[in-house]
């Protein structure tokens, strides 16, 4: 194949597109959104989630259902997580979350390495973490980039991105809806 300036100047036009598609979110950028998501508020009480996983191409491929039983003392918060799968299976996960200072949190459960770490500004809360995935007999450490939006009092979206080193697996998407008091 011949580059010609043509080629150079469609990649240059390009480039800002391709550069801006890399870019991550900035968690500042969401300071100013309402209404102002505090976790200890939202998870308390019983909460309905409908979720998907998608692969890397986009193809969904697995279903599920979470109902989470959350209970807050103080700065300590409890989210007792069970999952229902399309498929029948089933699995709990265990959050167990620290308020700490300017919207700061850390949390741990079983099946997380380490400790997450995250932060809240206005409607947003992002958090990282390592998560022991288990795959056809197999444990694989993948590390989670974990995105929650509150809609309104009732409604949160949760998108989450699955890598391993560094290559993009797939991604999470959940809706969160609050049961009434």
């Amino acid at each position: 194949m011949t580059i010609n300036r043509r080629h150079i100047l469609a990649a240059a036009a390009a480039s800002p597109v391709l550069l801006a598609g890399c870019a991550s979110q900035n968690l500042e950028g969401y300071a100013s959104e309402k209404p102002v998501l505090d976790l200890a508020r939202y998870f308390n009480g019983t909460i309905d989630a409908h979720g998907i996983f998608q692969d890397r191409s986009g193809q969904i491929v697995k279903r599920f259902t979470v109902v989470m039983v959350c209970t807050w003392t103080g700065d300590q918060g409890v989210l007792d997580e069970a999952f229902t799968y399309s498929d029948g299976t089933t699995q709990r996960r265990v959050w167990r979350l620290t308020r700490l200072a300017d919207g700061r949190y850390t949390g741990t459960a079983d099946d997380v390495i380490g400790e997450a770490r995250g932060q809240t500004r206005g409607n947003a809360f992002q958090w990282n973490y390592t998560l022991a995935l288990p795959v056809g007999g197999s444990i694989y450490h993948v590390d989670m980039d974990d995105w929650m939006y509150l809609m309104d009092d009732r409604v949160m979206l949760n998108r989450a991105t699955m890598r391993k080193l560094g290559v993009r697996l797939g991604e999470v998407t959940l809706s969160f809806t609050r049961r009434a008091p």
